[in-house]
């Protein structure tokens, strides 16, 4: 029997099946049935899942497309344009799901549509286009695009269920390792500062429950003991309290306060990439720059 696991092997752990990719073991859910109406349910949840990460106000109906691509076509200022390019994403998404839905409706009537039907051609034409402009769309913090979510729609479109699954997992390993990568920055930034003694411990917990829930479905009936788990232990990261000793000169408390804002910020982007789902990976780098910077003169002047 091999002793290292393969991606995509099972296991059951404490009664729960989970499936590896890339050193993670990550819970595993069984891929739909392959159906239009399940293909559209996935692609349904997929896309209200893009715009719950995304930024605000680029949720556009499909039925204002034309106004939308002529909003974007004649503006010409680049930060504006930005936006009119994410606003048209938004539309041709939510036209592309119109249309699929009119395709299901078809079929559950009977009526075949083949896949060059011109119905199905546009809704995949819609797809494709607001994947392309998906580079356009920031994250809800407005950190970075996160291109990665835009797609989705557009693979459970193309892909089958099984192979769709897969690639979820496969982002969801992605995911865990930058989740890693930021809590053991924030544990190697904190950890041998007695100013935040008691914080290592309290940043392994939130990263091992972040991870848990980067993996967990919102159906799963754990959700309700791993996400009051992961708020609580986010709280207790926010409210947390340095030992500042009474001598402490203003140097010593400025740097303190700079190393709490920091605290904050590694909370806040580990809570970004479990909840999308996705990695995160120019945030995760400038994190990463930050705590360095943030440990030099320390270092310099020892």
């Amino acid at each position: 029997m091999k002793n290292s696991p393969e991606n995509g092997d099972r296991r059951v752990f404490d009664g729960t099946e989970y499936i590896h990719y890339y050193g993670y073991w990550i819970r595993y859910y069984a891929p739909l049935e392959d159906t239009l109406s399940n293909r559209k349910r996935l692609i349904d949840s997929l896309t209200r899942r893009a715009f719950h990460h995304t930024e605000a106000g680029i949720n556009t109906p499909g039925r204002s497309l034309e106004q939308a691509r002529a909003a974007y076509e004649t503006q010409t200022n680049p930060e504006r344009r930005r936006v009119n390019a994410a606003m048209l994403a938004g539309s041709l998404f939510n036209r592309a799901t119109d249309l699929f839905t009119s395709i299901v409706d078809l079929a559950e009537l009977g009526v075949k549509v083949s896949k060059s039907n011109e119905l199905m051609r546009e809704c995949s034409d819609c797809f494709r286009e607001a994947l392309d402009l998906g580079q356009q769309v920031k994250h809800h913090s407005g950190c970075e695009g996160i291109d990665e979510i835009w797609g989705e729609p557009f693979k459970a479109f193309t892909m089958s269920p099984a192979k769709f699954y897969e690639s979820r997992f496969v982002k969801i390993a992605q995911s865990m390792r930058d989740i890693d990568r930021v809590g053991d920055c924030m544990i190697k930034t904190f950890g041998s500062n007695s100013v935040f003694t008691g914080l290592s411990d309290s940043i392994m917990a939130y990263t091992a429950v972040a991870k848990r829930v980067s993996d967990t479905m919102k159906k799963d009936p754990i959700i309700f003991q791993t996400w009051p788990e992961f708020v609580a232990l986010a709280e207790a990261l926010d409210t947390f309290e340095p030992k500042l000793p009474g001598s402490a000169d203003q140097m010593q408390q400025m740097k303190t306060g700079q190393g709490m804002a920091l605290l904050r910020e590694g909370k806040r982007l580990i809570g970004y990439i479990a909840g999308a789902r996705v990695p995160m990976p120019l945030s995760t780098e400038r994190y990463i720059e930050k705590c360095q910077q943030y440990q030099a003169p320390t270092t310099a002047a020892k």
